[in-house]
């Protein structure tokens, strides 16, 4: 944690090997996880560029109220709402487009997670309600504890405690489903 703090304070400082560090570190995990709000790839990664514009442009006052990845994380979540709520005003794309896309994003996410088991996971992941998704995104590949989850989703703790148990009932039974085998979710 003091890593990821120190880097963003040497890159306030005008390092800007820091800032380079920062986004190796977390930009393919923020991008999975925008990527639960979004449910298309490309779009994820482009917010995910604008996290890190924003980091780099505005330069926002880290608090310390959180970890730094907490902080990051609730910033990318704050952006793919933001271009949810505007995308809500304006006509989609056609099927043509969306087909293409989604075979696309299917494709990216096969070579990003390579192990058939991870696959059938990740896939089962995506058929749950977003918010479902979303916390067991959080909480299991990200490995944020409880309290950062509420933090990030604006939830309480109890909230997030009730939510995580919902969504690891309603993956259990999409695993069961599939056929999936299972050690301890």
């Amino acid at each position: 944690m003091d890593v990821d703090i120190n880097s963003y304070e040497r890159y306030l400082n005008g390092d800007d090997s820091a800032f380079a560090d920062i986004v190796r570190e977390y930009a393919d995990g923020l991008m999975l996880y925008i990527n639960s709000f979004t449910r298309n790839i490309h779009i994820a990664e482009d917010l995910t560029e604008e996290v890190f514009f924003k980091l780099a442009v505005k330069k926002p006052h880290f608090r310390k109220q959180s970890s730094f990845k907490t902080w990051l994380y609730s910033i990318g979540r704050n952006i793919a709402l933001d271009y949810l709520r505007k995308e809500s005003r304006y006509a989609k794309t056609s099927i043509e487009e969306h087909k293409d896309t989604q075979m696309e994003e299917e494709s990216i996410e096969l070579l990003y997670l390579k192990e058939e088991q991870k696959v059938k996971l990740h896939t089962c992941l995506k058929s749950l309600k977003p918010e479902y998704a979303q916390v067991l995104y959080l909480v299991f590949f990200e490995e944020f504890d409880n309290a950062q989850t509420a933090q990030i989703m604006k939830k309480t703790k109890r909230q997030t405690e009730n939510l995580i148990y919902r969504a690891k009932a309603a993956l259990k039974s999409k695993l069961e489903k599939e056929g999936f085998e299972y050690e301890n979710i």
